[in-house]
Order: C-alpha cells, then sequence, then structure tokens
C-alpha cells in the first residue's frame, strides 16, 4: 500500500492559534463558525471583543464565552502530529504546580503517563499495527477500571438558590470532578429538586403540590432520571450563575474556577435560577 508523508509545515496552519501563532494547547472552538484556538488565548481575547478572531463574526453580543468549548477531538490531533508538545505541556504544567506548593492534580499525572508510554514506544521502535491495538485495548481495560473522576482534581463548590420560584438544595456543599461540566450540574439540581414537577405546574397555572404526574409532587421523588422527558427537558430551562454572569453549560468546572473565581478562596459559589431569555 503506497504511502505518502505530508511534512508538519504544510498543516501548521490548522493546528497552530491565530492569537499566539503556537501550536493548540486546550484546544477550544467557536461553535458559531468553527474557528479553534488556545483555551486561554481565546478567553482573554474575549474579555474585550465579542466576534471571532479570524472571520470577525459576532460570537454573541453580551455573553461570548457561552459559545464555546473544549475540542478534545482537535487537540488529539496536534498532541499525535508534533513530536513531544504533550510532554512539555505536561512538564509546564507540573511546574507551574510545584511552584505553587500545590498537588499536581490527577488528571495531569494520567496525561503525563500517557505521553510518557506513548513517547518511550517511539524511541524504542515499537509502532507496529499489533502494539498499536494493544495499547488501546489497555487503554479501554483502564477506562473500566477507573476511579469514577475522583483521581481527578476536585473542585468544592456551594449551590445557592437565587430564585423564589425554585427551593434551595438540602445540601447545598458538593465536591466533584474538575473535568464536570455546567451542564452536569443542572441535572444534579433537576434530579435533587424534581423540577419535572415543577415544570408541569408551571403549564396549569398551579401553585399546589400535585401534578398530572403521580409521586412527582414537591414532596416526593421523582421518577428515575432519564425515564421522563419532562425532567430533561427542564435542564435546559435552567441558569448557573458565577458573579452574577450565566456560565455557558459546555463549560467544565475548572474552567469556571480560572476563569471567573479566579484567586478566590474555595468553595466556588454558584447561583441557579429558573433560564431567563437573554435579550
Amino acid at each position: 500500500m503506497l504511502t505518502r508523508k505530508i511534512k508538519l509545515w504544510d498543516i501548521n496552519a490548522h493546528i497552530t492559534c491565530r492569537l499566539c501563532s503556537g501550536y493548540l494547547i486546550d484546544a477550544t472552538t467557536v461553535t458559531e463558525c468553527l474557528h479553534t484556538f488556545c483555551r486561554s488565548c481565546l478567553v482573554k481575547y474575549l474579555e474585550e471583543n465579542n466576534t471571532c478572531p479570524t472571520c470577525r463574526i459576532v460570537i454573541h453580543q453580551s455573553h461570548p464565552l457561552q459559545y464555546i468549548g473544549h475540542d478534545r477531538t482537535m487537540q488529539d490531533i496536534v498532541y499525535k502530529l508534533v513530536p513531544g508538545l504533550q510532554e512539555a505541556e505536561m512538564r509546564k504544567q507540573r511546574e507551574f504546580y510545584h511552584k505553587l506548593g500545590m498537588e499536581v492534580p490527577g488528571d495531569i499525572k494520567g496525561e503525563m503517563c500517557s505521553a510518557k508510554q506513548h513517547l518511550d514506544s517511539h524511541r524504542n521502535g515499537e509502532t507496529k499495527a499489533d502494539d498499536s491495538w494493544n495499547k488501546e485495548a489497555a487503554e479501554e481495560k483502564q477506562e473500566e477500571d477507573n476511579d469514577y473522576h475522583r483521581s481527578d482534581e476536585q473542585v468544592s463548590i456551594c449551590l445557592e438558590c437565587n430564585s423564589s420560584k425554585l427551593r434551595g438544595l438540602k445540601r447545598k456543599w458538593i465536591r466533584c470532578s474538575a473535568q464536570a461540566t455546567v451542564l452536569h450540574l443542572k441535572k444534579f439540581i433537576a434530579k435533587k429538586l424534581n423540577l419535572s414537577s415543577f415544570n408541569e405546574r408551571e403549564r396549569d397555572g398551579r401553585g399546589t403540590g400535585h401534578t398530572h404526574c403521580p409521586g412527582t409532587d414537591w414532596g416526593t421523588h421523582a421518577e428515575p432520571w432519564g425515564q421522563t422527558a419532562l425532567g430533561m427537558e427542564y435542564t435546559h430551562k435552567l441558569d448557573i450563575l458565577c458573579n452574577e454572569e450565566i456560565l455557558g453549560k459546555d463549560h467544565t468546572l475548572k474552567f469556571v474556577v480560572v476563569t471567573r473565581w479566579r484567586f478566590k478562596k474555595a468553595p466556588l459559589l454558584l447561583h441557579y435560577r429558573p433560564k431567563m431569555d437573554l435579550l
């Protein structure tokens, strides 16, 4: 089978950030036009602008950060194409945490081990198809034996209600993986507060605790999550805010801490309320 070698220079334009001219790190894509940049570069740019740096299309008039998302596929491609990039980036992150006297998060440790194994295999000439298959099988086995993200960097959160239409959580203090997203929190809140019944009461215009759905009043538990269309629907009718700013559903908690909470002490304070349409 004929193979064609392509020089890295020929594809640099597709795997570099237009803002810093370096290879993409933590690749983040604008959902409106699908242009990709380094996350830190794009976030800093959008603090003063609301347009795409490449095509100048308006991302959103007032909340452009809600319309960007992590592009894991693109980042994987960049790491595979550029020799040593992932290892260098993991080393920089490790040195950063050591400099601050903080423990290296579990997810970074995992990526560092993966990068080291990948580099060692190339040094030893282990690039055969069988070895690649064995590596993929080992990764799948590792995923099956995972610890449900307990080894990830953790974030402590306080979830406060910001509306008289909803009640507060009985246990508002939670601790979860920094890789969890705002959408995960919306689903958590919707399940804990049985928002499917709230949605039904809003439709009927009734203030009582009874609905057309048996067993879904305010004081009882809802159906198992995922079995009610109303519950799934309501996650899209819920806003979560940090510092009075609405958070995008695809934002990870680590991203929220770095860009919204910055140097404030834990826990991360978030508020939730029924969704309000943006002008």
